[in-house]
C-alpha cells in the first residue's frame, strides 16, 4: 500500500534537473508510471503512453520514474526518455518513501504531495481502477489501460529485487 512521501526528497530528471517533490508539484500533481531498472520494464511503455496520451493536457506532468541512473533510463525507455518527462531514482528512495512494494507502478501524488490513486504490480485491472480514480479527481477523459501487446499480468518484480 503506497504511502505519501516525503515532500522534501529530491527527485531529478534524466537531463540533472533536481528539485524537491513539494516544489515538483506545486504547479500540477504528477502521474507516475514507475519502472524498475531492467530492461524487461520497456514492454510497460505502451501502457504509459496511452495513459499519457489522455492525461498529458490534463492538471498532471505524465512521467516516467525509473529506479536506476540517467543511462539505465535511457536503456530501458529509448526514444521516449526524450519525448517524455522521466525521473530517475538510483537509489530507491523515493519509491522506498512511497511504501511501494512491486514494480511496475502507477502513482498519482497530489499537489499537497499526497498519495492519490495507486497500483502496484502489473494487473490491468488494478491500473484501470487507478486512472479512473485519477481522472475522476481531475475531471477528466479517462485513459484505456489495455491494449493489444501488453504484458502478461503478473509480469512485475518485487522492489526488493530491482
Amino acid at each position: 500500500m503506497a504511502k505519501n512521501p516525503d515532500p522534501s526528497l529530491t527527485l531529478t530528471t534524466s537531463r540533472g534537473v533536481a528539485r524537491t517533490v513539494d516544489d515538483w508539484t506545486t504547479m500540477f500533481q504528477l502521474c507516475l508510471v514507475v519502472l524498475p531498472a531492467r530492461s524487461e520494464a520497456s514492454a510497460f511503455i505502451p501502457v504509459a503512453q496511452r495513459i499519457f496520451a489522455t492525461f498529458g493536457d490534463s492538471d498532471a506532468t505524465c512521467a516516467y520514474l525509473v529506479t536506476g541512473e540517467a543511462e539505465v533510463a535511457r536503456r530501458i525507455l529509448g526514444k521516449v526518455e526524450a519525448e517524455e518527462m522521466t525521473f530517475v531514482d538510483p537509489d530507491g528512495a523515493l519509491v522506498a518513501s512511497l511504501g511501494i512494494q512491486r514494480l511496475p507502478a502507477l502513482v498519482q501524488i497530489r499537489q499537497d504531495t499526497s498519495v492519490g490513486a495507486t497500483a502496484e504490480g502489473w494487473n490491468a485491472r488494478d491500473w484501470q481502477r487507478a486512472v479512473r480514480e485519477i481522472a475522476k479527481a481531475m475531471a477528466w477523459t479517462v485513459p484505456e489501460v489495455s491494449g493489444a501487446g501488453d504484458p502478461p499480468r503478473g509480469l512485475d518484480w518485487p522492489v526488493a529485487t530491482v
